[in-house]
């Protein structure tokens, strides 16, 4: 058996959380899923994926003007005209059989 080190990371509990259910639905121990980045470090040469800042922030409702707010009222009206609607149903099943929720 090869030799092994600890590593110790702070995380959110939340993200901890949200991965382990993840990573025992794939049946990989969240150690050897942690392993299996670091070897894609070592192979990659640097951060297995891409990191970069979102092209666009998440909206939050204090930092709109009212006429931004108003506009993205009226985005989300213009999808109920034209039909662009999930019901709560149609969520909770693509939840569920995406997530296992």
């Amino acid at each position: 058996m090869a030799r092994t080190s600890n590593v110790f990371a702070r995380v959110e509990p939340e993200i901890k959380e949200q991965a382990e259910q993840v990573l025992e639905r794939l049946g990989i121990p969240m150690s050897n899923a942690v392993g299996m980045f670091l070897r894609q470090v070592v192979l990659q040469r640097g951060i297995p994926f891409d990191v970069k800042l979102p092209q666009e922030k998440p909206l939050a409702y204090g930092s709109l003007t009212k006429e931004q707010f108003d506009a993205e009222m009226e985005k989300g009206m213009a999808d109920i005209r034209e039909g662009r609607v999930y019901s709560a149903a149609e969520v909770e099943a693509e939840m569920r059989r995406d997530f296992g929720i």
